[in-house]
């Protein structure tokens, strides 16, 4: 996905005092009940680490605790998973906004398609594109429906006119890492990337299969890699024994199958990708393959070449 368009004149920041600006001992209280503006501070700026809760939600939960885990590991800190003003202001220095405006465009709304149930009326489009600006917004946030929603309650959803000013989860920019391995925990549906020297640095969340006998377990490779890649659709795939057994070109984009990256392994059949629906991850309900956020998945896919290692356990 590309990253949300900064408009020229910025935004002032919707938290009174975030750690960014000098808060302290007022950062965090009630923070494990319900939408809280610094969790959300937090899940933007570990995305940017590339330690991803999955969607932005500015809500805790144990995709979040896991996040901030992992970064207090990496950084030789207790591991508490308790968030602090402290921390906020470790990882927001010298960084950007965590939320920045964008205004809707022409161009945005021109850049919607349908999204038909049928696999045949699929085929025929020219791409799989965002249904509505809702949909768009989200996933360029790397967040939640509901997030946008919340963060812009006066514009007219799910489709605001051009012109409409909205405010936006800001996760650029990222840190730019480079694979030497990766480990995919089946039981945490997660994959973790380790750099050359072995130090962990990314976190992602995954769905995994629902399939129990279709989980490949021990050492892979990846074998190519595809960025906007299209889709073989075979109904004896969905539908094993069906009279149908011609196979559809299903064309790119975020509503494809396997959503805007493919990373395919050295088991055949088999790879790391994206997916229509961002916010099921870390469910038990692909057909045998690794699912990621399409945000995520791009991340990744830049981050792995021909021949990483990955290492898939059961625990």
């Amino acid at each position: 996905m590309s990253n949300p368009t900064h408009s020229t004149f910025g935004i002032a920041l919707l938290f009174l005092g975030i750690a960014l600006c000098g808060r302290t001992e007022e950062a965090f209280q009630n923070y494990r009940s319900g939408f809280d503006r610094d969790v959300l501070a937090l899940q933007v700026l570990l995305d940017r680490q590339n330690l991803s809760c999955n969607c932005i939600d500015g809500v805790w939960g144990p995709r979040t605790e896991v996040a901030l885990l992992t970064w207090q590991v990496i950084n030789g800190l207790p591991p508490t998973g308790v968030p602090t003003a402290e921390i906020l202001e470790t990882l927001g220095r010298d960084a950007p906004d965590v939320l920045t405006s964008y205004i809707v465009t022409e161009r945005d709304h021109a850049d919607l398609g349908p999204f038909p149930e049928a696999w045949e009326e699929r085929a025929r489009l020219p791409a799989l594109r965002y249904t509505t600006i809702l949909e768009m917004f989200a996933e360029r946030g790397h967040a939640t429906e509901r997030l946008i929603q919340r963060l812009n309650p006066e514009a007219r959803w799910p489709n605001p006119p051009v012109g409409t000013v909205l405010t936006l989860p800001n996760p650029t920019p990222a840190v730019r890492v480079r694979a030497g391995s990766i480990r995919i925990s089946l039981a945490r549906t997660e994959v973790t990337v380790f750099d050359a020297r072995g130090q962990l640095v990314a976190l992602f969340p995954c769905s995994i299969a629902r399939d129990k006998a279709k989980r490949p377990v021990g050492d892979l490779t990846v074998r190519t890699t595809a960025l906007n890649p299209d889709y073989t659709y075979d109904p004896q795939l969905f539908f094993p024994g069906s009279a149908n057994t011609s196979k559809l070109k299903i064309p790119p984009g975020p509503n494809n199958p396997v959503g805007t990256a493919w990373i395919s392994l050295s088991l055949q059949g088999y790879g790391i990708h994206g997916t229509p629906f961002p916010e099921q991850i870390g469910r038990a309900e692909s057909k045998g393959c690794f699912r990621l956020t399409n945000w995520n998945a791009e991340k990744l896919l830049r981050m792995v070449s021909a021949g990483t290692p990955i290492e898939i356990e059961e625990d």
